[in-house]
């Protein structure tokens, strides 16, 4: 019932993925969320983010941001990681995953998006035909509209846990 919800993976945090790993498997793409994804809510890329991006582009992956905030947040961001983006992205919408795959030049069977929440990252990246990770969220403030879908998020994390158990 709630397997659509079901991340493809779920670890503690981005910082902890092994990218060499994906990288031998196939991927080429990385499309990534920013808030509580990369670094707390609002906050501009910090010197872990741009590391990150850095050692990225030198293992040969394309990326590229997609986020639901508006055009200055993502910019302001990026400035520091200067990465292709998309801001306004209307996830769950798989409209800007798909141009995130083409102004990368890749496609569904080499990207990967990584992202902090199930009902826009996730289900959005799975409509998309995308691999996904999961990761739990850097901060816990957040807006009022995410904290109330995050208690939506523990019954299907719940059920996604059961799941892997069996």
């Amino acid at each position: 019932m709630f397997d659509m919800f079901f991340p493809d993976r779920y670890v503690v945090s981005t910082y902890v993925i092994n990218f060499e790993q994906l990288y031998s498997e196939g991927y080429r793409g990385l499309i990534f969320d920013i808030d509580n994804t990369l670094v707390p809510h609002g906050a501009p890329a910090d010197k872990r983010a741009a590391a990150l991006f850095d050692r990225l582009k030198k293992l040969g992956f394309a990326c590229c941001l997609i986020s639901n905030n508006q055009e200055p947040r993502v910019k302001m961001f990026n400035q520091d990681i200067q990465v292709d983006y998309i801001y306004n992205a209307h996830k769950p919408s798989t409209k800007n995953y798909v141009k995130a795959m083409e102004i990368m030049g890749t496609d569904r069977s080499n990207t990967l998006f990584i992202g902090d929440q199930l009902f826009t990252d996730v289900w959005g990246a799975k409509r998309a035909g995308i691999q996904n990770i999961l990761v739990k969220p850097i901060h816990p403030k957040e807006e009022i509209q995410i904290v109330l879908k995050r208690y939506l998020e523990h019954v299907v994390l719940h059920f996604y846990s059961r799941s892997r158990r069996r």
